[in-house]
């Protein structure tokens, strides 16, 4: 894996050489055009070149010593008035991976005495969190200590009560980011299972490495960590697609569904989590995400990272500067890793040569039942990660639906609502949607070989995610035949009610127009091929006249820009019966073809 560590420091040199720039004279950071600055973002800008320097040794890019650059971010950091825990965590590192002894520590050396006063300071300061914000907490114990700032060190007890929490939010040994507090939260559904999960254990495994007791703390605590991590682990060679795309559910996916899951397979790499025989999967499935990273988020001319643009769009919380230094450190890191892992990055493809499919069980108890299940037909290319997972703070976005997820196929704007391939319910002003938890969630053989994934919902859902009681129950069954997909809806209302709309939005988009994959997969000429049982639409819908909206910048997803939409509509009102079950099914068998196989005029 030499060529690729060498590649990836390249990359991440290239990246810290167009952004260093950004960085004032106060260590506050200039946004791109069109942007604005977050709080943390010195914080990311002192951890990547922290791992800069840890993989190279050296102190300089183009002339300019990156430790007096880590000295003015890690000072704008800590005099923040502003909460920014993770710029603090990351800044912590950020100053650890120049080297545990205050004395030859170089940042250290750059700062002001009432600086290194106040950092000690913050660092001790202590929030107990019980989202991914922990894992900045653990960054913090670790510097402190490392640093000889605190005789007694927190790390292990910190690290103790992730996974104490952990378990205590979720029965099936999952991140739930967002847990349901009786006391602080007492409206809050609960289980926020997306790629955040992914990212605490890569950064917590971080944390343990440069901790300078570190040798010994591993010993204790890895073996607790190793027991969730290898969850993740088992999941990926799933959720990775034949293309190489990763996570692409939740909030904040895109580059960072690429960049968390290679991390955490270097990782478990180099701390022998892989069995021998499993490597080869997992050395291909880090040369797919990494080709897809690769293409589809970086100028290869210019040599660094693209997240928004006209045609592409990403959370608000993702700057494009925030990005680029992540994605630097974690080039750093990746190159750092291979060199330890050795071997070729060649391996064996994880492609099944039958349909698949599995349903992965997050959180199973009286209250909700919440998961993941993937299908995927290697014949046309179909594969779909269907979520039935909270949003948490993520409203008013589509992002964790539960539809099928399949960027280039099974599409859906960021940053904003619609009920994608969904029925959205509308009883005066309360809307509701099937989706965010389930009850008596099953799976099982269905007829010619087919696989059926079903839910219940005892009690409607408002799209922000309030249990309304009272109102209606519902049923939703997806079946999975080859590339054949159908949903079936069922609604039941509990009293004598009008609904007075109901909606189901296709959106169709298209890749970006540059930053992509020859062989990723998008819709072909016949699209989405999607029909409505006639005799099973008991709502009555039609097709509304098709939304274009290519020329409007708020429709874009994370991958490429959105053209038009297409509803099945029912807009005038309709009084339902209690007792009487009201059916939807819709089936869709797209026209998948690889980018390179579409013409460039209809491109």
């Amino acid at each position: 894996m030499q060529n690729f560590a060498a590649q990836c420091l390249d990359m991440a040199r290239s990246i810290l050489g167009h952004n260093l720039d950004s960085v004032n004279e106060d260590g506050s950071m200039i946004p791109v055009p069109g942007e604005e600055s977050r709080a943390d973002e010195p914080g990311h800008a002192a951890f990547a070149l922290g791992e800069y320097h840890r993989a190279t040794g050296d102190i300089l890019i183009n002339r300019v010593n990156i430790a007096e650059i880590v000295a003015r971010c890690l000072n704008t950091q800590i005099n923040q008035d502003t909460e920014a825990e993770n710029g603090l965590g990351y800044s912590a590192l950020g100053l650890l991976a120049f080297g545990p002894s205050k004395e030859r520590n170089p940042v250290w050396l750059n700062l002001a005495e009432e600086t290194r006063a106040l950092l000690d300071k913050r660092l001790l300061e202590r929030t107990d969190y019980d989202t991914h914000f922990q894992a900045f907490n653990i960054a913090k114990a670790t510097a402190r200590y490392s640093l000889g700032l605190a005789k007694r060190d927190e790390t292990g007890t910190l690290i103790e009560r992730f996974l104490e929490r952990l378990a205590a939010n979720g029965t099936g040994g999952y991140c739930d980011d967002f847990p349901r507090n009786p006391e602080t939260r007492p409206d809050v559904l609960g289980g926020v299972y997306d790629i955040y999960g992914l990212m605490q254990f890569v950064f917590i495994r971080t944390c343990l490495q440069l901790h300078s007791n570190g040798i010994h703390l591993r010993e204790r605590k890895l073996p607790s960590l190793r027991t969730h991590a290898e969850k993740y682990l088992k999941l990926l060679p799933e959720i990775v697609r034949q293309d190489g795309l990763g996570w692409c559910y939740g909030r904040g996916i895109g580059c960072y569904g690429q960049m968390h899951a290679i991390s955490m397979i270097l990782q478990a790499m180099r701390d022998n989590w892989i069995a021998p025989d499993k490597l080869p999967l997992y050395k291909e499935l880090v040369r797919r995400l990494f080709q897809f990273f690769f293409a589809t988020y970086l100028d290869q001319e210019h040599g660094f990272l693209v997240i928004r643009d006209g045609e592409r769009d990403t959370i608000p919380h993702h700057t494009t500067r925030m990005a680029n230094f992540d994605a630097a450190r974690y080039l750093c890191q990746w190159s750092r890793l291979a060199r330890v892992v050795g071997g070729q990055l060649e391996g064996r493809a994880a492609v099944p040569q039958r349909p698949s499919f599995r349903y992965t069980v997050f959180d199973k108890s009286n209250r909700k039942e919440q998961g993941l299940c993937v299908y995927q037909d290697p014949a046309t290319g179909l594969h779909v990660l269907l979520p039935l997972v909270s949003g948490g703070t993520n409203k008013g976005v589509s992002d964790s639906l539960a539809f099928p997820h399949m960027p280039g196929v099974f599409d859906w704007p960021v940053n904003q609502y619609q009920p994608v391939f969904l029925p959205e319910l509308t009883f005066g002003e309360q809307v509701f949607v099937p989706s965010f938890y389930g009850k008596n969630v099953a799976t099982k053989f269905g007829i010619k070989n087919s696989f059926v994934f079903s839910y219940e919902q005892p009690e409607l859902i408002t799209t922000d995610e309030q249990i309304v009681p009272g109102i209606a129950a519902a049923k939703v069954e997806w079946e999975f035949a080859g590339s054949k997909i159908t949903g079936r809806f069922q609604f039941q209302v509990k009293k004598q009610i009008t609904l007075d709309k109901l909606r189901f939005v296709l959106p169709i988009a298209a890749p970006h127009s540059a930053y992509r994959l020859g062989v990723s997969f998008t819709l072909g000429a016949e699209s989405l091929r999607c029909s409505v049982e006639p005799t099973k639409d008991d709502f009555q819908t039609h097709w509304a006249e098709t939304e274009v909206v290519s020329d409007d910048p708020n429709h874009r997803t994370y991958y490429g820009k959105i053209h038009y939409y297409q509803t099945l509509l029912r807009d005038r009102p309709l009084p339902m019966r209690p007792g009487k079950w009201y059916r939807l099914e819709v089936s869709f068998e797209p026209h998948i073809v690889m980018i390179d196989e579409v013409a460039p005029d209809a491109a």
